[in-house]
């Protein structure tokens, strides 16, 4: 059993903190997925989309039965004042497709989760429609699979890209598991000098971001810890 399980879409979201941690792969549901384990903490990586995050959660939770269930990675910025590396702890989490939502017992404003990269035009209708402040992919599809089994969620995401910043659709990269194409995404760009800009300013804004996101991350796991020794020992002294 571990306290915690977090899901993210990418390794390269989370590398800097799972790279020292223990890897173990198993089965679920037919499927094989990656988990990091290091004490009561679990990190599975389940790929890009709603479908992809869900399948994951739905395996890290009967693998692990954890107690508190996070999403977590990268997001884009639906406020101009957001910056990439910013981190985003919302409060509600909403659901673009059906407009249902979820409130958490922490955190500030707005997180959307929606189908596909947002472009800079999406991103401002999802700004007004739901007065959001954050868009990605996967948090509303975690908070559906923790909700149906009466589990702790909460979202830890990052800017990973400015609410001006745009690149051609990137759905095409992304195969039916939600694994991303590197491969495909190097021979497009490679073709196209003219976004190689762009791809830089992704690959920097990426690595920055995955930075910010893992020292919350760490943080957040470590006061976890703490909390979990010291009542361990009030629990150990009560039965002297």
């Amino acid at each position: 059993m571990s306290r915690v399980a977090i899901v993210a879409a990418l390794e390269r979201e989370v590398r800097p903190l799972v790279k020292e941690w223990r890897v173990n792969e198993k089965a679920s549901d037919g499927r094989r997925f990656r988990f990091f384990e290091k004490d009561n903490s679990v990190v599975v990586c389940g790929g890009i989309g709603a479908e992809a995050a869900r399948r994951a959660a739905e395996s890290v939770i009967a693998i692990y039965a954890p107690k508190m269930i996070y999403s977590a990675g990268f997001a884009g910025a639906l406020d101009p004042a957001l910056k990439v590396g910013d981190v985003v702890l919302p409060r509600r989490v909403v659901n673009a497709g059906d407009g249902s939502s979820v409130n958490l017992d922490q955190g500030e404003g707005v997180l959307v989760s929606f189908g596909s990269v947002a472009s800079r035009e999406q991103k401002a209708k999802l700004r007004d429609s739901f007065g959001a402040q954050a868009v990605d992919m996967e948090g509303a599809a975690v908070a559906r699979a923790a909700a149906a089994r009466g589990i702790g969620f909460a979202v830890v995401k990052v800017i990973s890209d400015e609410f001006d910043f745009s690149f051609p659709s990137m759905e095409r990269f992304v195969d039916s598991e939600g694994r991303f194409l590197q491969g495909r995404f190097a021979c497009f760009t490679a073709l196209r000098p003219w976004l190689w800009p762009q791809v830089a300013r992704l690959a920097r804004n990426s690595n920055c971001a995955s930075l910010a996101l893992c020292r919350c991350l760490r943080t957040m796991i470590d006061a976890i810890s703490v909390s979990s020794d010291v009542r361990t020992g009030e629990n150990s002294i009560a039965h002297e």
